[in-house]
């Protein structure tokens, strides 16, 4: 299929976004938008300098000071007719979503209702900002608390899920008062930009949803975001290293950030796991978007005593995937996003092998569909040296290693300097709730591989960022605490 058929061709958008219009470069300078699955150019996107993005946060500015006293209630409507317009436009969204980014078709569709979920939220958030009455030391002084819009946000999203995340971040931030500015991923553009020419349709006010696009400029135009003093938060979700480039740029200004970085996330089956239902929760937790997706499990730890059951088990499902481009209704698994994920993968396998790994299923790429694709992989006989175990994979590879008892398996994850998500299988309620608390990571499935909803908090601890984003914490990171201070009398 080269290209997919759109009911509604206006949602295809090649400009920026900002203040309402759909504006090019001031240079006039563009980039390409590539097919992961064969390499086509899908179409060009601006390519935003750093003036062109002081002047989105000029006009993000202008909007805010009326946005910032808007009626909640106002706000949650707005949300709730944007994801009405994301459903009602569900499979155009979810095509454009699988030629800019690959992955099938029904796990797209999947995504765009997945979005729409967090504007339905947001928009229940956004009449719920409580704050507190207080008694200070003066009995005749009261105090209250009230939360505040923290003002003009820059949102940094990132690839693997190009509707989801353009959502989950703008719907708080829209719900709480503020004015965004997001800069949209070079991969994954017009995912972003299609949401913009519906969140015009929705009734969002002109210069409150700004998206901007950049590749080669794409350092510049973080250096403006987090340098800019009118921009009061960043939120980013990417990698550790960017994510700590970004912090420091944004000291200057003292910003407030939240960051969702890397992760490395296990997945633990103990000896008494269902292991029908470990496989099934372990296949979803894994290959979901070829394995590109942050809390998708990195490394599978199972006991000794089951370990060839789960894994001839495990190994019998991989070998039934068909990989292929994201429109055949055949394919299981799409491609990876760009060649340097397939070499990252590769690497991976070869230094696994190098270590004792053997390769059960797959290990190769695959040039026959493009050259975006590998073969999702097994490889047993692991052991914790393998690079797998250190480093986020990204990638459709599952390695498994054999553990013999609880606290083996908790020093081997609790040894990583990210902690994101963490998943584990067990019918023992007592050891639910031990390993649960003592898995250092943000966020832990229990009997389960799937963690991710509207309603739950988002986010880790140490090097996987801070902040959280999804569930009514979100609200938290873009709103500041007012104290309002009364004197009420003379103290008698």
């Amino acid at each position: 299929m080269s290209q997919p058929k759109f009911q509604d061709h206006s949602l295809f958008q090649d400009k920026a976004f900002v203040n309402g219009q759909w504006v090019s470069a001031s240079s006039g300078q563009t980039f390409s938008v590539h097919d992961p699955a064969t390499g086509a150019i899908i179409g060009t996107c601006p390519e935003f300098s750093g003036t062109d993005v002081e002047t989105t946060i000029q006009a993000a500015a202008l909007a805010q000071e009326q946005f910032q006293f808007s009626d909640t209630r106002n706000r949650a409507a707005i949300l709730v007719k944007w994801a009405q317009l994301m459903r009602e436009n569900r499979e155009d969204l979810a095509k454009l979503l699988v030629w800019e980014n690959g992955k099938p078709l029904p796990e797209a569709r999947g995504e765009i209702e997945y979005a729409a979920s967090f504007l339905d939220w947001f928009a229940g958030e956004a009449i719920r900002s409580y704050g507190d009455v207080i008694q200070p030391g003066n009995p005749v002084n009261r105090a209250v608390t009230i939360r505040q819009p923290v003002g003009v946000c820059a949102l940094i999203t990132p690839w693997n899920f190009p509707a989801a995340m353009v959502t989950r971040k703008a719907g708080a931030a829209i719900a709480a008062g503020c004015a965004v500015v997001l800069k949209a991923p070079a991969e994954t553009p017009l995912s972003a930009l299609a949401l913009a020419e519906l969140s015009l349709r929705a009734g969002i006010p002109k210069g409150v949803f700004n998206v901007v696009t950049t590749q080669h400029k794409t350092p510049e135009v973080g250096k403006i975001l987090t340098n800019s003093s009118i921009v009061r938060k960043i939120s980013f979700t990417g990698s550790t290293r960017v994510g700590r480039l970004l912090m420091n740029q944004s000291s200057s200004t003292l910003k407030k950030l939240s960051m969702e970085l890397g992760g490395l996330a296990p997945f633990i089956v103990f000896e008494d796991a269902d292991i029908d239902e470990a496989v099934k929760g372990a296949i979803n937790c894994k290959f979901r978007g070829s394995g590109q997706t942050c809390v998708c499990a990195n490394f599978f730890l199972v006991h000794k005593t089951i370990y060839e059951a789960f894994t001839a088990k495990f190994i019998g499902r991989v070998k039934k995937f068909r990989p292929g481009n994201g429109f055949d209704a055949a394919t299981t698994h799409g491609p990876l996003i760009h060649e340097a994920a397939v070499a990252k993968v590769m690497s991976h396998v070869e230094d696994a092998k190098s270590k004792g790994g053997l390769v059960a299923v797959g290990g190769n790429p695959m040039p026959e569909l493009g050259s975006n694709f590998f073969q999702p992989t097994v490889i047993v006989n692991a052991n914790s040296d393998m690079i797998f175990t250190h480093e986020e994979t990204f990638g459709p590879l599952a390695g498994f290693i054999a553990f013999s008892d609880e606290p083996e398996a908790i020093n081997i994850v609790n040894r990583a300097d990210v902690g994101l998500a963490g998943y584990f299988f067990s019918k023992d309620v007592e050891r639910c709730w031990r390993v649960a608390e003592r898995l250092a990571v943000g966020m832990v499935g229990v009997n389960t591989g799937m963690i991710s909803d509207p309603a739950t908090p988002f986010g880790g601890i140490k090097q996987s960022g801070f902040g959280r984003e999804g569930s009514k914490y979100a609200l938290d990171e873009y709103t500041v605490i007012k104290t309002i201070t009364f004197a009420t009398g003379t103290r008698t």
